[in-house]
């Protein structure tokens, strides 16, 4: 299976019905850092006004700019 460029991972992650509709979406830090990298990941989200954490192997991110409160 061919690696996508960094472009179509991007198309892929952000096209999806979740994310237009500001949800919550998952993806494995092993796959992010291998297809287009951790740091060039975290300047897309940043960029994007979205925010990201990361727990047992997967970045959890929120699809839009409210503020991120832990309840417990």
């Amino acid at each position: 299976m061919p690696v996508p460029s960094p472009e179509m991972f991007f198309h892929s992650l952000f096209a999806s019905r979740a994310v237009q509709d500001g949800a919550v979406i998952r993806r494995k830090v092993r796959d992010v850092e291998r297809l287009v990298g951790r740091e060039v990941f975290l300047r897309e989200l940043q960029r994007r006004g979205n925010s990201a954490v990361e727990n047992a192997g997967q970045f959890v991110i929120i699809c839009n700019s409210e503020p991120i409160r832990r309840i417990l």
